[in-house]
């Protein structure tokens, strides 16, 4: 089993969609980075543990926790010319871009700010910080339970 950190914006599609969704499970489409593809095409795998990590927000965080429930297929999002993760360069026969479907688990305790994943010195070299324009990051099983331990409230 490997770990991995997926980002999305909550605006277009949020932990709190997944957990909504039919069965909380839903494809993890419109990825359209090469090498975030090659993750999903190539490594990604039935069973392996996502955290769902929000961006584009004032304050970026990792919220919950996903399983993935069916490994890398062709995104047909890339097909639809009315879809905005279209490309035409992608074809059904020759597709480009790869999609996986994941399902929820739980939300954390309490999100992992992204300013709270920099201070921590045992995610230092965390691919969050050495490709952070990547949109798929494989998280090692150090760095997993070292958010699970961060995602847990302190008490007084």
């Amino acid at each position: 089993m490997h770990y991995w950190l997926f980002k999305t914006e909550p605006s277009a599609f949020s932990y709190d969609h997944l957990a909504n969704a039919l069965k909380q499970t839903a494809p993890w489409d419109g990825v359209r980075n090469y090498q975030a593809r090659n993750f999903l095409r190539d490594d990604v795998q039935v069973g392996d543990e996502v955290f769902v990590y929000h961006s584009s927000i004032p304050e970026p965080a990792i919220v919950g926790i996903a399983k993935v429930v069916k490994a890398g297929y062709a995104d047909h999002t890339a097909w639809d010319s009315s879809n905005e993760h279209f490309d035409p360069k992608s074809a059904p026969e020759k597709p480009l871009w790869y999609m996986v479907d994941v399902q929820a688990v739980c939300k954390l305790d309490q999100p992992v700010t992204l300013n709270v994943i920099k201070t921590e010195p045992a995610l230092a070299h965390c691919s969050l910080f050495t490709r952070p324009r990547l949109s798929i990051h494989p998280i090692t099983a150090t760095e997993w339970q070292t958010i699970i331990d961060l995602s847990h409230p302190k008490s007084a």
